[in-house]
């Protein structure tokens, strides 16, 4: 099956439609699928709802998507750095459902490993907890989380072979690889696409089962806070 696209738009072609549900990777800005997210934004998309660790700052990342206001609701577990997702949200402009960093991953773990739902303590005893199942185990409580399964998955990863199998460069391997697990479409944004068997297999950190198409192209790679010593 073919799965190298020639752009964005390309690779979105007939996987959207209003109202779906949208897992995106990255951490921060960090292995963000900027391409693909200014392929939403083109697109026109609306009432999405988006499972990311954030939503990028107001000029950049998912904060494009605000700024379009294409998102019904965030699931996410920050929401620092952008002045127009606190707005939104106190406006009630804008959904939220707030995640523990580490329940969000395995949320869209568990969702890619077909599991519906798990038991964790995080959160217990906290507005997180309300109206959620609560199970005692070994004399202790845990709540229950569900399983995230999005109607499309995008990602960014560094490298990929005509298959799909992709590596991700250091800090990106972030949310990335839950992400696109999760998603019953994953559409990868790479930087560069290798020959087939050019990648060694120990060294491929998702499987190209798990992916549909691949992009590739190049990145800005913004940094949110740029921190310098000064001038001596």
């Amino acid at each position: 099956m073919k799965k190298i696209y020639k752009d964005a738009s390309t690779a979105l072609d007939g996987v959207l439609f209003d109202g779906m549900l949208i897992a995106a990777g990255g951490f921060g800005l960090c292995g963000i699928p900027e391409l693909l997210i200014d392929g939403l934004v083109a697109a026109g998309t609306k009432n999405l709802t988006i499972a990311s660790n954030n939503a990028g700052v107001d000029d950049f990342g998912l904060g494009k998507l605000l700024a379009t206001r294409q998102i019904k609701k965030m699931i996410s577990s920050y929401v620092g750095e952008n002045a127009e997702f606190m707005r939104q949200y106190l406006s009630g402009e804008l959904e939220l459902e707030f995640n523990p960093q580490g329940t969000l991953a395995e949320r869209m773990r568990a969702g890619g490993a077909g599991i519906p739902g798990f038991y964790t303590k995080t959160g217990v005893g906290t507005v997180i907890a309300d109206g959620k199942d609560v199970k005692t185990f070994d004399g202790q409580d845990y709540i229950l989380e569900r399983g995230i399964v999005a109607d499309l998955a995008i990602v960014k990863a560094w490298k990929a072979d005509p298959s799909g199998n992709l590596v991700f460069r250091k800090t990106a391997r972030n949310f990335n690889p839950p992400a696109a697990t999760c998603g019953k479409i994953c559409i990868v944004e790479v930087e560069e696409i290798v020959p087939l068997g050019a990648l060694d297999p120990d060294t491929i950190h998702l499987p190209g089962i798990y992916v549909h198409r691949i992009i590739q192209g190049t990145h800005e790679k913004r940094i949110e806070q740029r921190t310098t010593r000064k001038a001596s």
